[in-house]
């Protein structure tokens, strides 16, 4: 019960998964962990982090891990700082079990706030708001116990309005001492030049094929070595929120469907192809509309690499219909258009594409 409350109220939760507070394993990201762990024993430590990289691959994660570490270990010269290789911690440990808890005084979560009294089955407001932000004013000023840091962990950056990003900004220009700022962004050249520039960009990768197989089978979502979780893989391109979302839906024989479709052109199985339409346009199918989008981009993507040796003119033709075809689902969310005409008409796109 109290982690079905503590999902409740967090905007990017998925149902049976730990938070990323919560997690006591970081899959990937070896690299990225060493730079923050020499940087803190450095003594020369920036207090802005810009923790960049595609949505899903454990970035919230790696920065409460590192935000554990830190206050549990508030001296970096301390022999228990130096003597580790990583930034684990004992799920035993005081500071983590607060942590866990969403109960740690030092760290302060900036996120989409929740909003009871919206409609719509996603209860927290779109944006990030400046009044979210503006709850680090008084989290810095607050006193601590000496030696202690402040944590501000902003998830995510890309949430943001243009007043929030301002608001950030200000707080980015004078730290405390011993605060730190660790920013998640899915996209940091969308952000203020001027929140980058006071900040140190550390890049992540995409998670590898096997750290997905790990991450679905450590949380019950597919065994490792099946077919579920390779397919799961495959699709997500190195996310493992996206490969826990596939393998716990009907996306993966979506996307096999329209694997059969695409593999048959520039033939069109009619029938099938109304079938596929009707699953992905039914009435709260959010996640197949989705999909559907994903799997067409990725299909047109690799069909524009240079390397594949089509003529120019095919070129220019595939990424005419890639245009057409964000614009056309882009048109039909805004206006509630026919979702199932679109996905036809795509399908007849595609078909073109393949005889030119």
């Amino acid at each position: 019960m109290e982690q079905q409350d503590a999902h409740a109220f967090e905007p990017d939760a998925l149902e049976g998964i730990p938070l990323p507070r919560e997690r006591t394993v970081l899959y990937g990201h070896e690299a990225a962990e060493q730079a923050l762990l020499e940087a803190y024993r450095s003594s020369r430590m920036y207090h802005a982090w810009i923790l960049a990289g595609p949505k899903g691959i454990g970035k919230a994660t790696l920065a409460f891990r590192f935000a554990r570490f830190v206050l549990a270990h508030p001296d970096p010269a301390s022999a228990a700082a130096r003597r580790t290789s990583d930034l684990t911690l004992s799920p035993d440990d005081p500071t983590f079990r607060k942590v866990a808890a969403g109960a740690h005084p030092g760290i302060l979560h900036l996120k989409r706030p929740y909003d009871a009294k919206r409609k719509s089955k996603d209860k927290f407001k779109q944006d990030l708001t400046v009044d979210e932000v503006r709850r680090a004013v008084p989290f810095f000023g607050s006193t601590g116990s000496q030696g202690s840091w402040r944590i501000c962990i902003v998830d995510a950056a890309d949430d943001m309005n243009q007043n929030a990003a301002n608001a950030l900004l200000k707080v980015l220009e004078e730290p405390p001492k011993r605060s730190l700022f660790l920013v998640v962004a899915h996209s940091p050249g969308r952000l203020l030049p001027t929140i980058r520039s006071r900040c140190r960009i550390l890049t992540t990768q995409p998670l590898r094929d096997q750290e997905i197989a790990s991450g679905l089978a450590e949380f019950g979502v597919a065994a490792p070595e099946t077919r579920e979780a390779r397919r799961a893989a495959e699709l997500a391109h190195g996310s493992l929120r996206k490969a826990i979302m596939l393998a716990s839906s009907d996306a993966i024989e979506l996307a096999d469907g329209f694997a059969a479709l695409v593999e048959q052109l520039p033939d069109i199985d009619i029938a099938q192809a109304h079938g596929f339409a009707d699953a992905v346009a039914r009435n709260g199918a959010e996640d197949a509309w989705t999909l559907f989008q994903d799997l067409v981009s990725d299909h047109l993507h690799s069909r524009l690499d240079p390397a594949s040796g089509m003529a120019l003119q095919r070129l220019v033709r595939v990424a005419e219909v890639w245009e057409k075809t964000s614009q056309a689902a882009r048109e039909a969310d805004a206006f509630n258009l026919d979702r199932k005409q679109l996905v036809l008409n795509v399908f007849r796109d595609l078909a073109e594409t393949a005889r030119t």
